[in-house]
């Protein structure tokens, strides 16, 4: 999806001159369809937005409404394309809308498009654009027979208001398509990793505590069998069995703590933080300084950040100690990873590092990561401050 409007400079003609060129000829041709094109826009506009208002009180005036909306949308794109046609205008088409055809349902339809800031401006367009239509129409013809020697630099400054206005009003918001693209960007981000993560524990369940559980079922069916005819033998095996056990809660914990640990629950960052540190192969300094906890999804993914970075130190940055430094900056939640380790670190190095900047920046969160060639390694990530429900509904 395009989010961003070519700069007026790149389209901008000539100069004009003394001639009339091929540039003069589409201007000109562009003002004299200005009339036709306006009457017919503002026609439909003004009869739409009428029409659509005075039956809201009914059930099919807000329908009517968002479906005459769309249709402004049409004429908003033929007037681009007039205008990239004849005044050589490059203006990027708004993003579509989804129809009601996508399953989101007739009032979801009807509610978008209602909101839609590129049908209503083009609305605003139409409108203004009938007064304009008239008088550029009549400048022009009056210009072809008595002004025609400076006709050139009359058309080039009436065509100029014309560009200007079709990049001001028809052209997209250029922050909001943006942040269209962004939020669209995250949203996949966003599923992709709750899938993978749905694999990850299928994977270690099927793998690991099942297998161990199925394995001690078996192992007790056979005890069971041995007890009357050797019960020595069947006391192994239940001993082993016991053993069995003790592995597969084991395993259950430590999943149980890869998915969310209780400790981040029950006692916050500083806890489950200390926790994770004293699992890395390098000595950690764990420091927290934050009067209040953030919204639990903020502080589960500050969690698994940083207990991600503190793996990467065990396993690739031979440190011999290592900080972990997590405040709060106004409406941010700061979070400082540091080792002493040989450096070297890249987005694209295999660590997992593009995942974590991949996860953050689908909650407006920010990466940055610095690691020159023999350390130290400097990891910065920062998470939009959400007050926890317990607060908000406190306050």
């Amino acid at each position: 999806m395009t989010a961003s409007i070519t700069a007026p400079d790149n389209d901008r003609p000539p100069s004009a001159r003394f001639v009339f060129d091929r540039h003069t000829r589409k201007e000109i041709a562009h003002l004299l369809g200005n009339l036709p094109a306006a009457l017919l826009a503002f026609v439909y506009a003004t009869v739409t937005v009428s029409v659509g208002a005075g039956l809201s009180v009914t059930v099919i005036g807000l329908p009517l409404l968002a479906l005459g909306l769309a249709g402004a949308r049409m004429l908003g794109r033929a007037e681009r394309a007039r205008a990239r046609a004849l005044l050589g205008v490059r203006v990027d088409e708004p993003s579509p809308l989804f129809g009601p055809s996508r399953g989101r349902g007739l009032i979801t339809w009807v509610w978008s498009h209602l909101k839609d800031p590129v049908a209503w401006r083009t609305v605003l367009y139409s409108v203004i654009r009938l007064p304009w239509g008239v008088f550029t129409f009549t400048v022009m013809v009056v210009s072809l027979f008595v002004l025609w020697p400076v006709l050139p630099f009359i058309a080039r400054g009436l065509s100029n208001a014309d560009r200007a206005m079709v990049r001001g009003l028809l052209s997209p918001s250029d922050d909001l398509e943006r942040r269209i693209a962004e939020l669209e960007s995250d949203r996949g981000v966003v599923v992709d990793t709750a899938s993978a993560d749905l694999r990850r524990i299928e994977r270690d369940l099927h793998d690991g505590a099942q297998a161990r559980l199925v394995a001690l079922a078996m192992g007790l069916g056979l005890a069971k069998e041995k007890l009357l005819e050797d019960p020595d033998a069947a006391a192994t095996m239940v001993d082993e069995a016991h053993g069995e056990v003790k592995l597969a809660l084991k395993e259950l914990r430590d999943l149980a703590r890869g998915i969310h640990p209780a400790v981040l629950t029950d006692r916050g960052l500083d806890a489950a933080l200390s926790s994770v540190a004293s699992r890395c192969t390098a000595p950690v300094t764990v420091t927290v300084d934050m009067d209040t906890r953030p919204a639990a999804a903020i502080e589960g993914i500050a969690y698994f950040t940083v207990s991600e970075l503190l793996q990467n130190v065990s396993k690739h940055a031979r440190a011999t100690h290592a900080s972990v430094d997590v405040w709060r900056s106004a409406d941010r939640l700061m979070l400082q990873v540091v080792d002493d380790g040989r450096g070297g670190a890249r987005l694209d190095g295999g660590t997992g590092m593009a995942g974590l900047a991949e996860r953050l920046g689908a909650v407006d969160g920010v990466f940055a990561l610095d690691s020159p060639v023999g350390g130290p390694t400097t990891v910065t990530a920062e998470l939009p401050w959400r007050e926890r429900e317990e607060l908000r509904a406190r306050a």
